[in-house]
């Protein structure tokens, strides 16, 4: 390939790459470094954004709190997802029907599912799985505005809605594996569990670091479940650093767009961070390949 077809083929994506991620990363960068009000162009700050933002104590715990509904979350869906997957590669003329089945809290809204999924613990609304439990354990408990109970159902809810993903990457993965070296295991006396372990896991260890990659990226930027889920995040302590982002910048009447952009940048370091394990031991896999 000619260098002039190389660069005119290169040159529509880098075009919108700029436009669409570098340009917006600029401008959040300069403004995460003044004080910004809407129709102006800013007053220079230094650090001060981020000093105010590492000293609020509401910024502190929409931190903690999306921390640990990464970890959870993501835990949930990769070993869920591995589950699910080896059920589902099981299936014979069923396996279609199924995956159709399974793929429709993907596909469906964000909002949409989560309203949905709200009402299952909404006695306004049924509250199915209010009912089932408050039968079970006696207790009345308040998914909406009590903290732990409203955590869970929020972790619930994600699991539910991304399961789907995590299921069809491994499952693709599952189909690669090949059966001589399965049976070979087998016939080596690896029990099903050593099969798993020893075998299948390793194959797709690859994989499954992709998924937990993709599903960090997600849970971290989680923001439109919580807002029929988590109505009152910020009081009971579920406030999301996207949500938190929200109602700094554009909600809470401060507009304050210079704090927004600099816990914007904040969290880019965040995900970063959080991402950099499983980036090496994908790429450490890709290069073995």
């Amino acid at each position: 390939m000619r260098r002039r077809e190389f660069w005119g083929l290169l040159a529509p994506s880098l075009v919108v790459m700029v436009g669409l991620l570098a340009f917006p990363l600029y401008r959040t960068v300069e403004w995460s470094l003044k004080k910004v009000d809407y129709g102006e162009s800013g007053t220079f700050v230094g650090l001060d954004n981020y000093t105010m933002a590492l000293q609020d104590e509401r910024f502190l715990r929409s931190v903690v709190f999306t921390v640990g509904l990464t970890l959870t979350t993501v835990g949930g869906l990769v070993v869920g997802g591995y589950i699910l997957a080896c059920l589902v590669n099981g299936l014979g003329r069923m396996r279609p029907v199924v995956l159709g089945i399974l793929l429709i809290s993907y596909v469906i809204p964000n909002v949409v599912g989560a309203t949905m999924f709200s009402w299952l613990f909404d006695s306004n609304f049924g509250g199915v799985l209010d009912y089932a439990i408050s039968g079970l354990t006696g207790l009345d408990i308040l998914w909406f505005t009590d903290t732990w109970p409203n955590r869970v159902m929020v972790a619930l809810n994600l699991i539910w809605a991304m399961l789907p993903f995590a299921m069809l990457v491994i499952l693709a993965g599952l189909q690669g594996i090949s059966e001589e070296v399965l049976e070979a295991a087998r016939m080596d006396g690896a029990s099903t569990w050593g099969v798993h372990w020893h075998v299948m896991v390793p194959t797709l260890r690859g994989l499954l670091g992709f998924v937990a990659l993709i599903s960090i990226m997600d849970v971290v930027r989680v923001f439109d479940n919580l807002v029929p889920l988590s109505p009152q995040g910020p009081q009971i302590g579920n406030e999301s650093i996207m949500m938190y982002i929200f109602n700094v910048a554009f909600r809470d009447g401060g507009q304050q767009l210079g704090l927004g952009s600099a816990i914007n940048v904040l969290l880019i370091i965040l995900i970063v961070v959080m991402l950099s394990p499983f980036i090496r031991d994908v790429a450490r896999e890709g290069s073995r390949r």
